[in-house]
């Protein structure tokens, strides 16, 4: 179906899938975390815990990247986690650093590498789960890690990706279809006899006559003589006649027009003040007498 439409809505259903994939695009990188920008983040985090007990002295260590989405801050010295602290503490430091808001937060000792605490955050306060919000978790060493819950595009998400891209299309075609039925392209059967040079020009008949010879043009070869004609002694491009032409047909093929123009300056080559020349990257221009 593609292969078959016209140029011009080819090129505008190819615009909107262009559209398109730039709009999924930005969606999923918003998602995309910047490790530096956590690290910097948790370090801030681990700080404020320390300082929040009075202790200016001990060192957070280097945070770790486990994986795409998860890091881990650790301590130097034991701590104690109190939960109404560590959620808002990390809430300020990631909503500062412009992080995503959605992650889990897990509370590890290092000992036994069993989860004493944890807590997730969604995009909208009511989804959040945060549970033990007044229950402190002793001195001891542990291990924080922090989990992002990166999504790629939804379904739902598709659905408005397919609707506008739909949207696009139809649109485009039924602006097509509105311009080509008010505004249609005179065809050869509009035209009569045209005189061109020494040679009578039959558009209807698809034919040059000559005094008693008769040179017969196919299909392609009228049409393509016709816009010269009417377009006497001016330069049409060569995406304008290839546009007229062949966009129709949904058929464009790059060296045809150069073969055609070929076969016509064979077919009036006997009368020298006819001459169909080539401007050098723009397009052609029949040079020549009309009456």
């Amino acid at each position: 179906m593609f292969f078959t439409m016209p140029m011009k809505i080819k090129n505008q259903v190819t615009t909107w899938l262009v559209v398109v994939l730039l709009l999924v695009s930005c969606s999923n990188n918003k998602h995309e975390i910047a490790p530096e920008k956590v690290k910097v983040a948790l370090r801030a985090v681990g700080h404020h815990l320390l300082l929040a007990q009075n202790d200016s002295t001990s060192l957070v260590l280097p945070i770790e990247q486990i994986s795409t989405s998860k890091y881990q801050l650790s301590f130097e010295k034991e701590i104690t986690i109190v939960p109404d602290s560590l959620t808002s503490i990390i809430s300020y430091y990631f909503n500062k650093a412009s992080l995503p808001a959605q992650y889990i937060v897990e509370v590890i000792p290092c000992s036994d590498e069993e989860i004493a605490y944890s807590y997730q955050v969604q995009e909208t306060k009511d989804m959040d789960i945060i549970p033990c919000k007044g229950r402190n978790l002793p001195g001891a060493c542990y291990l924080i890690t922090v989990e992002f819950l990166v999504s790629n595009t939804s379904p739902n998400q598709w659905i408005w990706v397919f609707f506008i891209f739909l949207g696009g299309i139809l649109t485009s075609m039924i602006f097509y279809s509105f311009k080509k039925k008010n505004y249609p392209a005179k065809s050869i059967e509009d035209h009569a006899i045209m005189n061109i040079g020494h040679f009578s020009f039959y558009p209807k008949q698809h034919k040059l006559v000559k005094q008693s010879d008769e040179i017969s043009l196919s299909k392609k070869e009228c049409e393509l003589l016709l816009i010269l004609v009417t377009n006497a002694n001016n330069i049409i491009t060569r995406e304008e006649l290839t546009k007229k032409i062949w966009e129709d047909n949904g058929v464009i093929v790059g060296r045809s027009l150069d073969t055609y123009i070929s076969k016509l300056r064979k077919k009036l080559k006997d009368d020298t003040s006819i001459k169909i020349v080539n401007v050098h990257g723009v397009g052609y221009k029949l040079e020549t007498s009309v009456r």
